[in-house]
């Protein structure tokens, strides 16, 4: 008999639908509804949870026990004003997911970047190891085929978003603290507000919890100085409890899906705990695994038994991910929205394609943030042969700016002549492309929006 019934306001997102799904699994009957872009409408489908496509007060069940909306929904939401006068209970994205994550021993991945991929990684090696965790991840992990587990254990591990500062909602038992780089700006007025959040987050660890935090990071050093807990440092860097040591990078014969590994080895104050292989590019995926690692060698699990774990997992959607070919040129889909993501990212796409020109169709998201960052953005793109900018993709707040497209992409000629154009829809970046590629390209479409119809689109449409 389920518990009762659950209705989602905006339940396609990232986090409301992984959040839908584990309430599917706890027994509660869950339903929702949304007028988005639909990202994740595929897995509330799979769980069979309806989904409304429009908002409506009359889609919300007679005996519905609580509404949980987004926090992209607007305060005029019919659904939201419906919920308040018939008195139902009433919660935030933030909130519903604190109530469980609160009661469990609750693991927090938190940082401007690498938390979507930290939380999966660490949630599918306590999965192979036997300890079935819950888990809550913004991306679809390609292990699970969705964005979340359910699991009988005492651990919920979940990417906590510092936006709109939903982390003052959770009471964490240990904390990953992977970067801190000023973002949103939007919310926060500056980066000393944006770094506050993180400091009174880690204030928040019991005193007999974990932080783990990057030691290559100055100012997660510093917010990590504020924590009153246990704290383990990982990190490249000297100094650093779990070191990475003896790095390489191997690109096997171009199967890409398999045809990228890094090896490393970890020490533990200087005492070898293990030689570990993953299948994912870039130092920056080595660092969160070593975020994991740590936490590991915490619990005292054993080098080995966590290197077998990790050998297995695959990755998430949309950071490098492969989509296909199209006559020969590569095409690979990103997530990066941030300049030191697209930095990262392209680095990494150097290191593997040396040989290939790189053409990167970059979908700025949000206008706040373009214009924030402007200068930085157009320092960003050095490691690509081209980039083509798309119309910058508004957010459900914030459908207009004072800047656009075509200043971004005077910004990037400005430190790099011709390399940037403007070509305003994904429509028209595929019929570019399609006349423009060669064999020798490597097509990345980049972005936090639905860039991914570029690489897919080729795909889909013209590969044989």
């Amino acid at each position: 008999m389920a518990k009762g019934r659950i209705y989602i306001i905006s339940i396609e997102g990232a986090g409301t639908s992984a959040l839908a799904v584990i309430y599917k699994k706890m027994g509660w009957n869950v339903s929702g509804s949304d007028e988005g872009d639909h990202f994740y409408g595929d897995i509330l489908k799979k769980n069979r949870i309806k989904v409304f496509g429009t908002y409506n007060a009359k889609n919300i069940p007679k005996d519905v026990t609580k509404v949980v909306y987004s926090t992209s929904a607007k305060e005029d939401n019919p659904e939201i004003i419906a919920a308040r006068d018939r008195k139902i209970p009433l919660l935030s994205y933030p909130e519903a997911l604190a109530e469980i994550f609160n009661q469990k021993i609750g693991i927090a991945v938190c940082g401007t970047h690498g938390k979507t991929t930290t939380t999966a990684i660490l949630a599918n090696t306590f999965k192979e190891l036997g300890l079935k965790p819950s888990a809550l991840v913004g991306s679809k992990v390609k292990n699970w085929g969705g964005n979340s587990l359910a699991g009988s254990g005492d651990y919920f591990i979940i990417e906590a978003d510092e936006y709109q500062n939903k982390l003052g909602k959770y009471k964490p038992w240990a904390v990953i603290l992977t970067s801190i780089d000023y973002d949103h700006p939007d919310f926060f007025k500056n980066f000393q507000e944006y770094k506050q959040v993180f400091i009174d987050f880690v204030k928040k660890i019991p005193r007999h919890g974990l932080l783990i935090y990057c030691n290559d990071d100055a100012d997660v050093i510093e917010v990590a100085k504020e924590a009153g807990c246990q704290k383990i440092s990982y990190g490249f860097s000297e100094g650093s409890m779990c070191k990475i040591e003896n790095f390489e990078f191997q690109i096997n014969n171009f199967q890409i899906n398999n045809s990228v590994s890094q090896t490393f080895e970890v020490f533990f104050k200087e005492n070898f705990f293990g030689k570990f292989k993953i299948g994912l590019a870039g130092k920056h995926n080595v660092l969160n695994t070593a975020a994991v690692i740590a936490f590991c060698h915490k619990l005292n699990i054993g080098g080995t038994k966590v290197a077998e774990a990790l050998k297995v997992f695959a990755g998430t959607s949309r950071r490098f991910e492969y989509v296909g070919e199209n006559r020969g040129a590569f095409l690979i889909d990103d997530y990066a929205h941030h300049p030191r993501e697209i930095q990262t990212t392209l680095k990494a796409a150097k290191n593997i394609f040396p040989q290939r020109r790189i053409v990167t169709v970059f979908h700025p998201h949000s206008f706040s943030r373009t214009e924030a960052l402007m200068s930085e953005f157009a320092q960003s793109f050095d490691n690509t042969d081209s980039v083509i900018v798309l119309d910058i993709y508004g957010s459900v707040r914030e459908k207009a700016g004072n800047v656009n497209s075509q200043d971004l992409v005077r910004s990037i000629n400005k430190y790099n002549p011709g390399k940037a154009q403007y070509i305003p829809t994904i429509e028209e970046a595929i019929d570019f492309l399609k006349e423009q590629m060669d064999q020798k390209d490597l097509i990345i479409s980049m972005g936090a929006g639905d860039v991914w119809r570029v690489t897919h689109g080729l795909k889909n449409k013209y590969q044989r």
